[in-house]
């Protein structure tokens, strides 16, 4: 079970070195082949957009080191920044402690979301008041996720 072997290198010391390609076969894709990707800014630390990749998808990523994800609605590969120019290059990738998730630190270039806001978690819950308050304004050019 694959759960079991991330359990298995919880206690792995700090620098201890394992096979990627070992690593990438162990995560957790889900029933359609896809494991969820958190995008982070590099320096900002600001995230930026959740998408998900499938194995091809990594594996671009890793060659290219510009991030490419697994578009749900267009069903393809695609590059961030294809149609829109707004890029994303690869500084550092991570998996989470249970090998269902991933997190890319990247140098983004222009918006990260596609109505031209800096990310997509523009939509923010004030929990007292209990509303939700955008924040940012859209490029009045849309671009293409």
């Amino acid at each position: 079970m694959k759960c079991q072997f991330f359990q298995s290198i919880e206690l792995a010391n700090c620098g201890e070195a394992f096979t990627l390609e070992n690593i990438i076969d162990q995560l957790a894709f889900n029933e359609y082949g896809l494991i969820p990707v958190v995008t982070q800014d590099a320096e900002t630390h600001q995230v930026l957009m959740l998408a998900y990749m499938n194995k091809d998808a990594l594996n671009k990523t890793l060659l290219t080191k510009r991030v490419t994800y697994w578009s749900r609605s267009r069903r393809k590969l695609w590059e961030k920044g294809e149609t829109s120019g707004h890029s994303q290059n690869l500084v550092s990738m991570s998996f989470d402690c249970d090998g269902d998730a991933i997190l890319c630190k990247v140098n983004q270039s222009g918006s990260a979301c596609h109505t031209g806001r800096s990310s997509c978690f523009y939509l923010n819950v004030d929990r007292n008041q209990r509303q939700m308050i955008v924040s940012g304004n859209p490029n009045t050019i849309k671009q293409a996720k």
